[in-house]
């Protein structure tokens, strides 16, 4: 099959942090407005900090500025629900779409600190130019004036904060191509067999197509709904007939999720070569949101899906082909999806992780649509490959950006950060990772940023290959920026291993995000390690 999946769009380096209890510094007991500073994770090289921001003045707070200074040394690593510049060791930080704090309310900010020698507090507080002791911030308006009204879409109605999930609450979520039952041999069955069904708490089952502005299950039938199983072949061990109405994946997926009652099935919608027609979708987005209602709630198959997955690459901008929907065409489209289904279906989406200033992030509104959806995907890998094909070498998926990233914000954190500061809950954001890498030949350097004279060869397509078979062909001779490379002979690849896969997740938990997602099943090994050190990296 030729649907490939190429998402032209990774998150600290891998964070080895150990706790040490969360270390206070307290603002002054007494009325007013102040701001509190705490640390989290330490892990030698680096600090988790948060300041908070309550207001007790008896009065709105509608807007705040922090100013603090870092020791000799330490820098901003990254900073969240807040915007920053830095002046020498001076940090000024402004709300962006959390500036309005009611009486009796708080809101923070949360930040990385890099540092070299002895770890030091930030010093010298100072909130809306007045001491960050309370009572030392001045609120600008009086109880008489009315609540600063929202102006802007991307503002959200409820402060968040990066406070991570409860445990045991992070979702671990997969993509299962219905194409991998031909030439790669992956059935519904290896999820079971791998032991990664249990590992799993949702999975989106790609691709929908969206043809005329509808919903339609019509690309590939006999995958989706008609392929017959054997006994030996089916998740039960119960043959399929040749006269039942669904088999297939579709009644494969049943049969999983009856031996797992708790996990949710998904399906998604687009991809990178069937997003073409969500454009003429978001024109008629009520129409679209009733055709998908429609299929997903066909009663032969209605009790498989516990919700729908949007993957359109991308709103407003350019993947396999370019749309010109507007800004608000996506927002739209989320509405009139929640609208139909309701609160109680799940409405996920997966979307692009372009960090950069003025990317595929800033031209539709995700922080308007984020109010409509449960999560959204965000897949930061795909960031550099052998599109490219005389380099440089660069890993797909980077966690942050590092000394010669060939494109400014072409990294996870970039994105992450980004979609915080539009007004995106953390716990709406899941981290992407492939099950796969990307590779060039031709290279005699092992270090990233050599040349390359083309693609790597790939079992499928070149410049790109499975986990399960680089592990062994190709294994990894180095990290950089939270992710692995490897060079063998001319060869060199980019890819996730368990051990970067942990450091991963430690960044998501770090950050309050909702869990992490990957694409796709066919690309671990068969006993699932790839999902074994998710799952253990979120627990």
């Amino acid at each position: 099959m030729s649907r490939k999946r190429w998402h032209l769009l990774g998150l600290f380096t891998a964070v080895g942090a150990l706790a040490v209890g969360i270390v206070t510094v307290p603002a002054s007991a007494a009325g007013g407005v102040g701001a509190a500073f705490s640390k989290g994770s330490d892990w030698g090289t680096g600090y988790e900090g948060k300041y908070t921001i309550n207001n007790g003045s008896g009065a709105t707070l509608p807007s705040w500025t922090v100013e603090f200074d870092l020791p000799s040394g330490a820098k901003i690593a990254s900073l969240w629900d807040g915007s920053y510049t830095a002046s020498g060791q001076h940090v000024t930080v402004k709300n962006t779409w959390n500036g309005n704090v009611g009486n009796g309310s708080s809101v923070s900010f949360g930040f990385n600190v890099s540092y070299s020698g002895t770890y030091s507090a930030p010093a010298n507080c100072k909130l809306n130019g007045g001491s960050c002791d309370a009572g030392g911030g001045t609120p600008t308006t009086t109880p008489t004036q009315p609540t600063t009204t929202p102006t802007t879409p991307t503002t959200p109605t409820t402060p968040t904060t990066t406070t991570p999930p409860p445990p045991g609450g992070l979702k671990n979520v997969g993509y299962f191509v219905q194409w991998g039952v031909y030439g790669r041999n992956y059935h519904v069955k290896n999820i079971e067999t791998s032991g990664s069904a249990s590992k799993l708490t949702h999975i989106n089952y790609a691709f929908g197509n969206v043809k005329n502005g509808q919903c339609t299950a019509n690309d590939d039938p006999y995958a989706d709904y008609q392929k017959t199983y054997d006994a030996a072949g089916s998740v039960d061990g119960v043959a399929d007939t040749w006269d039942q109405p669904v088999a297939g994946n579709f009644n494969q997926l049943r049969k999983l999720k009856k031996l797992h009652p708790g996990l949710k099935v998904i399906w998604s919608f687009g991809g990178w070569t069937y997003s073409g027609g969500f454009g003429q979708a978001s024109q008629n987005a009520a129409a679209f949101a009733q055709s998908c209602y429609n299929l997903l709630k066909d009663p032969r198959w209605a009790d498989i899906w516990d919700g729908i997955d949007i993957d359109w690459e991308y709103p407003n901008a350019c993947g396999l082909s370019c749309d010109t929907s507007g800004a608000a065409a996506y927002k739209n489209l989320m509405g009139a999806l929640r609208a139909k289904f309701g609160s109680s279906f799940l409405i996920t989406a997966a979307i692009s992780a372009d960090g950069s200033n003025g990317g595929k992030l800033d031209v539709a509104d995700y922080g308007g649509a984020a109010q409509y959806i449960d999560w959204y995907n965000v897949m930061t890998y795909d960031y550099f490959g052998a599109w490219a094909a005389q380099g440089p070498t660069a890993p797909h998926s980077p966690l942050t950006s590092y000394n010669g990233i060939p494109t400014p914000g072409f990294y996870s954190d970039a994105a992450i950060q980004k979609l915080k500061s539009k007004g995106v809950p953390s716990s709406k954001l899941l981290l992407g990772i492939g099950f796969y890498g990307r590779g060039w030949t031709g290279v005699t350097q092992d270090a990233p940023g050599g040349t390359a004279t083309g693609a790597a060869p790939g079992t499928y397509e070149a410049g790109i290959e499975d986990y399960k078979v680089l592990k062994n062909t190709c294994p990894s001779t180095g990290t950089i920026a939270g992710t692995a490379y490897a060079k063998c002979g001319s060869n060199w690849w980019s890819y996730d291993t368990p051990s970067t896969i942990n450091g991963k997740m430690s960044y998501a938990k770090q950050q309050g995000l909702g869990g992490a997602f990957f694409w796709e099943l066919t690309g671990d090994t068969t006993n699932g390690e790839l999902i074994t050190a998710m799952k253990n990296g979120l627990s």
